[in-house]
């Protein structure tokens, strides 16, 4: 099925509010966050706990006006075993309250030319202030409701929160459309063919945001689908305790209100805008 027509909502004051959140969502790091180099490549910020716990270990250097992991060390194994070790240390500091036996890609350099170097554990990407990529999925009822989800309490980061249907970080060396379709079987229960009508990822912004555990560097993709009434989208992983349809005018209410997640915020919006102004 196409996207839903237009809604009725104020673009102006949508647009305004998703400019102020794009706004909010660029922050530096913590005070005494030196700068992350990784096998003498620029990557990311070191939260201030999670450098104190990499300050005696092999392979780290410390200084003042950075962090070093694998200075001498080219990308490979030996550079993946060492950020495995970093992994584990700071585990076992407390630095990485997200563990997730999960792994990301490390990426370095400047935002028009990111270099691939190795990938680490997901749970250490914001107390070392990576680049992590998230995919986002706007799912539309055909009669012009929006469906959204609400985070289980047990999440490390906003629980309780409501977030867009899908939502989920691209895995190491996964294409963003394969970790769309992943994400959309595990949180909402979907098969590729369901969603096979979907819009095309595109960027929004690279949020830089200060979060309790570290550093929040993430990309943030989107796409948007229109899903039959016959379909009910349902929680397969446990990391959603409810899922609902809603009208775009009670969604833009609860945006206005702080219901939703930052990252979920801008994706909606964004699709609101976009509506409310065709």
């Amino acid at each position: 099925m196409k996207p839903t027509s237009s809604i009725t909502l104020p673009a102006d004051a949508i647009r305004a509010f998703l400019t102020a959140l794009i706004q909010r969502a660029q922050q530096s790091a913590h005070p005494g966050s030196p700068p992350l180099w990784i096998a003498g490549y620029p990557c990311g910020a070191v939260f201030p706990a999670a450098a104190r716990a990499l300050t005696d270990l092999p392979g780290v250097e410390v200084s003042p006006g950075a962090l070093h992991i694998g200075k001498l060390l080219l990308p490979g194994e030996g550079l993946d075993l060492l950020l495995a070790t970093v992994a584990q240390t700071l585990r076992a500091a407390g630095c990485a309250p997200g563990w997730r036996d999960e792994v990301l890609d490390v990426w370095a350099g400047a935002d028009a030319q990111q270099t691939w170097i190795g990938r680490i554990e997901r749970g250490v990407m914001r107390p070392l202030g990576l680049l992590t990529r998230a995919v986002h999925l706007n799912a539309w009822s055909a009669s012009g409701q929006l469906w959204v989800a609400r985070r289980a309490l047990s999440k490390a980061t906003d629980p309780g929160m409501w977030d867009t249907l899908v939502g989920g970080l691209i895995g190491s060396q996964e294409p963003p459309e394969l970790a769309l379709v992943r994400e959309t079987d595990e949180e909402a229960g979907l098969e590729e063919s369901e969603i096979a009508s979907r819009t095309e990822l595109h960027a929004i912004t690279r949020m830089k945001r200060r979060i309790p555990e570290g550093f929040q560097v993430e990309d943030v993709l989107t796409c948007e689908c229109v899903l039959p009434d016959h379909i009910t989208p349902a929680n397969r992983d446990g990391e959603v305790m409810e899922i609902k349809r809603l009208p775009p005018e009670i969604v833009w209410q609860m945006l206005q209100e702080g219901a939703f997640t930052v990252e979920a915020s801008i994706v909606i919006a964004e699709d609101l805008l976009r509506r409310s102004a065709s």
